[in-house]
């Protein structure tokens, strides 16, 4: 008989005025039928009632902060500092696993004994009821490598768990796309990146990101003039650069 991997997953929760998002998303992680996890909630010391609602779960938590962050990204390095599991996973607040049984499918669908440097997958477009609205516009790569974020961000951060001993920070300079970046930077890092030919998330479809869509594109423009060379990166994304122009 195969004997399957039992990898740790640390899943981070990164939350601020959530009071109206968080129990789903608390209740995605604690419900997943594999229990090798531990759960980890940042929260930038929010004004509504989003910790009351934490308090609840506190003895299914295992770690929690609340206090005041430098953003999003700042909050997400202090996950990282606090994870011990094999695999990490960002999941905010509005987002879901796709299934109960998600993180014991995806490690069933480890065929080797060694574990790979990232475990990735699709993602699902949500609204506020949890109702499908779309499948994500970019979808996973069959094989994904460092240069596969050339078209763009194929794989969402939320379905990109990469090994801990893989993990960097993110940087903070970047404030709108340091995902984008943080991505590519694990993947160079990596050998072995697994593709579970998985739906893994329910991304709500109201983020950062879409919020701050023109500086977002900015940022991910220079990202991947440092990672893929000023030529490879405009002849890529003309279309890209084009947007950018219409837009001023």
């Amino acid at each position: 008989m195969l004997h399957h991997p039992t990898p740790k997953f640390s899943i981070i929760t990164v939350c601020y005025n959530a009071q109206a998002v968080i129990e789903d998303t608390i209740q995605s992680v604690i419900s997943q039928t594999y229990h090798h996890v531990e759960y980890i909630i940042i929260d930038g010391a929010s004004k509504d009632h989003t910790m009351n609602i934490v308090n609840r779960y506190r003895d299914r938590i295992t770690s929690i902060v609340s206090e005041p962050d430098k953003g999003l990204y700042d909050a997400m390095n202090k996950g990282i500092k606090l994870a011990t599991g094999d695999y990490l996973c960002f999941l905010n607040a509005g987002d879901s696993f796709h299934e109960d049984d998600t993180l014991q499918r995806m490690v069933h669908s480890i065929r080797e004994p060694q574990l790979p440097d990232v475990l990735y997958g699709e993602t699902e477009l949500v609204d506020h009821e949890g109702h499908f609205l779309r499948m994500r516009r970019l979808s996973a790569p069959e094989t994904l490598t460092w240069k596969s974020f050339r078209q763009g961000m194929l794989v969402c951060h939320q379905a990109f768990f990469p090994r801990r001993d893989h993990v960097v920070p993110y940087d903070l300079h970047y404030r709108y796309s340091a995902d984008f970046d943080w991505c590519i930077r694990i993947m160079k890092r990596s050998k072995v990146l697994h593709n579970t030919h998985l739906t893994l998330i329910d991304y709500l479809a109201e983020g950062l990101t879409t919020r701050h869509q023109r500086d977002s594109l900015k940022e991910r423009f220079h990202i991947m003039v440092k990672h893929y060379g000023w030529f490879s990166t405009v002849t890529h994304h003309l279309w890209f650069v084009l947007r950018l122009l219409t837009k001023k």
